[in-house]
């Protein structure tokens, strides 16, 4: 029998290389791409299957359309579009460089990659995409995290609108977008903040996405905290919503 195969975008740090490890113990075959070849060999050398590697900075859209030339003729079964990043500050002390090569991570690479690989999946008739987004892109604004929650916005917004245009044409393909709080990863670090609340391991999160998987869920949420946290945001006026996340986001700030 052949071997089905995951393709996984940052898989070299945090939830990308957990989905990595979760999977070659289910057998599956992996394909990985992040930045960072080194740690792309050391991961590969440790999994266990096979596994073909591809560094590539999906800031870049020509390495995006480089990476996806390379896997042209790869059956994906699963396909775990996990490259982002953050950034933290006021909107007007934010880099505008870093903020910008994030929304093109975080937004065009992943349009890019989905729409893409959403296609292939739909010729072959059948497939799982999971879009990793946040718990942020779920709320209404993130004052001091401004273009990240917009940026995630984006990704769960496009997600729910796509599946249930899939479900609508009875579409064998199932695509999702997981939507965590806070995970200990080196998020933190690169987005230049330390959470206020406590974060779940990755090894929590992609264990609790695949539980959602299996119930072919389009929002994945995996802690009830923050199941919660989203389901009563709901019933509080906007302004007094955001005003709470930007209190919070502001506590996140290093040295503010």
């Amino acid at each position: 029998m052949t071997m089905k195969t995951v393709f996984i975008t940052g898989a070299t740090s945090g939830i990308g290389m957990e989905f990595a490890r979760i999977f070659a113990k289910k057998g599956y075959r992996l394909i990985l791409t992040g930045r960072r070849k080194e740690r792309l060999s050391e991961i590969k050398n440790k999994v266990g299957t096979e596994c073909l590697t591809f560094s590539a900075d999906l800031s870049d859209e020509d390495e995006c359309r480089r990476l996806l030339e390379k896997i042209r003729n790869e059956r994906i079964d699963i396909f775990i579009n996990n490259a982002g990043f953050g950034t933290a500050g006021s909107f007007l002390d934010t880099d505008i460089e870093k903020e910008i090569k994030m929304i093109k991570v975080n937004d065009v690479a992943m349009h890019y990659l989905f729409k893409n690989i959403l296609k292939k999946m739909v010729e072959q008739g059948s497939g799982t995409i999971v879009n990793v987004a946040s718990s942020a892109g779920l709320l209404p604004a993130g004052p001091y995290m401004a273009t990240y929650y917009a940026s995630k916005a984006y990704v769960a917004s496009l997600t729910k609108a796509v599946s249930r245009e899939l479900k609508e044409n009875r579409s064998s393909v199932y695509v999702c977008c997981l939507c965590p709080g806070p995970v200990d990863t080196e998020f933190s670090s690169n987005a230049d903040v330390t959470f206020s609340l406590k974060g779940i391991t990755a090894r929590k999160c992609v264990k609790e996405c695949i539980r959602g998987m299996r119930k072919h869920q389009t929002v994945i949420i995996p802690t009830i905290g923050m199941r919660c946290a989203i389901f009563f945001g709901h019933f509080l006026p906007e302004k007094i919503l955001i005003g709470i996340i930007g209190s919070q986001q502001k506590k996140k700030i290093k040295n503010a």
